[in-house]
């Protein structure tokens, strides 16, 4: 499967009407399907803290101007005009943000980062350089780059709203379903519906988790038109209600009405702000998942259709129970008691359909954020399944998934109920959101170079609408709202714990790298008998030589006549251009054979199979052989031990470079065969024929003819990857603290979850792994 060449749905700023509206059509399927859910739930958990409706419909009243001004000022203001604007090269998420800021600030958490990924076309964003009129941003970001502690504390808060997100994976599911099936208590007594509601949303769980795998282009057609029909629904029965129940109702829009609630309620009435909080939660998938789309459809959707659709639905339910104050039974205060009783049947079927969309796209979420943080090292390594060749992004993770399933299933096992629930989902959504204006504060001065008063303004206003609801949510802890501050302390220290195992692996390696004076000593046979094959040693190290090399001459009696010392990297961009993959240089001279090749990922790229890869890398190095000469303008980058590496792209972007042809290729069929020169071998033992197709201009030398001639040999002969299965212990005298983190957890992570073999998709059957004890 080849997904290089994928097309994004992403527009271009030059985009038709119509290819913006086609987008904004399909991001109401994926983007909002939690958010409109919403009014399933938000009155019945608001109205859980034993609010005395009043004759003068205050509570009520107040209540809806907190859900509007909430949803204006929120979603609205914060989210589709000012926090979608800061795309990492259009991409959105908390880790985009930090992205864009480790790129800006230089206070990425990756290791082996080099100058030559600030030349990455995607690392400044729309040619932003910085601003040296700035002077406030020029001394945060020096106070940033200087201390260590304010870069882990950075970190740390990125991870804390992406354990939150991976929270609400967990618990948006659960609320979204069972509200939606809590339709059914109307048709039945309270002591007989708890019996079934649990059941039936455990059912509809199993089954949304298990159909996961076969990926969401196979049922996303039915989304949109899913979300649409639910919004048309809640919509029109919110209007119905306004003229039928309370035409006044528009009156408690006004901002008053939320002084009088608190003024009247109080205690009552700030803890019921937790419940007010959920008619916001989805609202941060806008900006998570602005990388399938596009910004201004995002904005169109939500703005023209997905918030004025909420708004009636939430004054049509606030209408009604403004004529309603004693409600039949305390339990049925929920959403369906305001749908007309002729139609709560197909209601209750749109609600479960749209409940499943919402919880669809939070799972999908779910599994996209663990590969970002997985790529910038900040979780164990996991199996990734592209469910579809041609819709880039859609993937699935087993272990995630199930995992997921059974979280969700202890959530609505354990609580059986929408408060408990509202309790601990609103914590985690209103968690991110924190976060997200931390970070935003730091990309208005630091990426986007404006005053330092503009950021204050932005934390002051936004951070303090949020850390009210915050208070509000946390202050119900022993009542659900433990649910995500557990599970998200468990993620991080599993993240943590990795991010530091890896970082202390990585430093390990850099002090004990071997010299380039002693490779030298060695001589071109390296001291060794050397034998035909191609040798791929995995390693970190971006320069020098690992030590694992001079572990096998020291204690093999032969390796491959060509060696090449492989790192597969992440950058903090989302994507790397095929035309600027890979890194490709010598160590040492020419005729020792020994190749470094680095391969750069964005954290959003799709890593191609093993067939793939191969092909790409033996044409990266044939490439580099061939324009090995200062003539032929090939753009270098100089390393320590005076390696110099050179930037070569895929086969696929690099039609005028060298091409690899393996056994049955028909050449007649390549263009331009008269501007085309063969080198070919053919012996009587080989087995399979490997063809480079290299352009006659700029001619190259007779040395670098016999190089490509000896890479075909070693290419035929076949492939050996190498691989350093490394042991990492905490070296004498370390802390009580550094001996657990290491010797327990980060050893426990990298036995259970997959090592680099799964990771980079290589065959077990030419797979070589060498065991070494490491102590950091």
């Amino acid at each position: 499967m080849d997904l290089e060449g994928v097309i994004r749905t992403r527009p271009n700023k030059r985009d038709s009407w119509r290819t913006v509206l086609t987008l904004a059509y399909q991001s109401l399927g994926v983007v909002y399907g939690d958010l409109s859910t919403s009014p399933l739930y938000v009155y019945k958990s608001t109205f859980a803290e034993d609010i005395v409706h009043s004759e003068t419909n205050e509570e009520i009243y107040g209540v809806l101007s907190f859900v509007f001004w909430t949803l204006t000022l929120i979603p609205l203001v914060k989210y589709v005009f000012i926090v979608l604007r800061a795309d990492d090269n259009g991409e959105g998420g908390t880790f985009a943000l930090y992205s864009l800021l480790s790129r800006h600030a230089r206070v990425s958490s990756l290791p082996n980062c080099q100058l030559a990924d600030e030349e990455l076309s995607e690392y400044h964003k729309d040619g932003i350089v910085a601003s040296s009129n700035n002077s406030y941003g020029s001394s945060l970001k020096s106070t940033l780059e200087k201390h260590k502690v304010l870069q882990k504390v950075l970190l740390v808060l990125a991870l804390i709203g992406t354990c939150m997100v991976i929270g609400d994976g967990v618990l948006t599911p659960a609320i979204s379903v069972f509200s939606a099936v809590s339709g059914l208590e109307l048709s039945m007594s309270k002591e007989q519906h708890r019996y079934v509601e649990v059941p039936v949303a455990c059912v509809i769980l199993v089954f949304l988790f298990a159909i996961q795998h076969y990926g969401t282009h196979r049922v996303g057609f039915l989304f949109a038109p899913v979300v649409i029909l639910w919004l048309l629904c809640i919509s029109s029965i919110g209007l119905y209600n306004i003229f039928h129940w309370n035409p006044h109702v528009y009156q408690a829009l006004s901002p008053y009405y939320m002084y009088k609630f608190l003024k009247k309620t109080q205690r009552g009435g700030w803890m019921s702000l937790g419940g007010i909080l959920l008619c916001i939660t989805g609202s941060e998938a806008m900006f998570a998942d602005l990388g399938h789309f596009s910004q201004l459809s995002i904005q169109i959707a939500f703005t023209f259709v997905v918030y004025p659709s909420l708004i009636l639905a939430y004054m049509g339910q606030a209408a009604y129970l403004s004529k309603h104050h004693v409600i039949e039974t305390d339990y049925r205060i929920g959403f369906y008691e305001s749908v007309p009783e002729k139609i709560r049947w197909p209601v209750l079927a749109i609600a479960i359909l749209a409940a499943v969309v919402g919880s669809q796209a939070i799972i999908t979420g779910t599994f996209s954020i663990i590969k970002q943080c997985s790529a910038l090292g900040c979780f164990p390594r996991v199996k990734i399944i592209h469910t579809s060749s041609k819709i880039h992004g859609q993937i699935y993770i087993p272990e995630v998934n199930w995992t997921l399933m059974l979280l969700t299933l202890a959530v609505t096992i354990g609580f059986r109920d929408t408060k408990s629930m509202g309790n601990a989902s609103g914590l985690a959504v209103i968690t991110v959101m924190l976060v997200t204006t931390c970070l935003m504060s730091l990309v208005i001065v630091l990426c986007w170079h404006k005053n330092i008063f503009l950021a204050i303004c932005f934390i002051l206003f936004f951070g303090s609408i949020e850390a009210l609801y915050f208070s509000a949510s946390l202050i119900k802890f022993r009542e659900g709202a433990w649910v995500p501050i557990a599970l998200s302390l468990i993620f991080l220290m599993v993240m943590y714990v990795w991010h530091y195992g890896t970082f202390k692996k990585y430093e390990f390696d850099v002090q004990n790298k071997v010299s380039i004076n002693w490779l030298l000593s060695l001589g071109p046979t390296l001291g060794i008998v050397r034998v035909r094959g191609i040798g791929l040693i995995h390693t970190e190290l971006v320069s020098g030589i690992p030590a694992i090399f001079s572990h096998f001459v020291t204690n093999l009696p032969a390796f491959h006549q060509v060696v090449v010392f492989l790192c597969i990297k992440s950058v903090p961009v989302p994507h790397v251009k095929p035309d600027e993959r890979f890194l490709v240089g010598r160590v040492g001279p020419r005729e020792y054979r020994l190749y470094r090749c680095i391969a750069r990922y964005g954290y959003r790229d799709v890593h191609k199979d093993d067939t793939e890869f191969e092909k790409d890398l033996i044409c990266s190095i044939a490439e580099f052989i061939r324009s090995d000469k200062p003539e032929c303008g090939v753009k270098l980058e100089t390393l320590e031990d005076d390696e110099k590496l050179a930037v070569v792209g895929t086969s696929s972007s690099n039609l005028d470079g060298v091409r690899l042809s393996v056994d049955e290729t028909d050449f007649s069929e390549v263009p331009s065969t008269s501007e085309l020169k063969e080198i070919r071998l053919t012996t009587e033992k080989v087995r399979k024929r490997v063809r480079f197709v290299v352009p006659e201009t700029p001619q190259i030398d007779r040395d670098a003819a016999d190089e490509l001639q000896e890479l075909m040999e070693a290419r035929e002969a076949g492939m050996a990857f190498i691989l350093g299965h490394s042991y990492v212990k905490a070296k004498r005298g370390s802390s009580l603290i550094k001996r657990l983190v290491i010797n327990f957890g980060y050893d426990f992570l990298r036995r259970n979850f997959r090592g680099p073999t799964y990771a980079l998709s290589i065959p077990h059957a030419s797979t070589l792994e060498v065991g070494m004890v490491y102590h950091v």
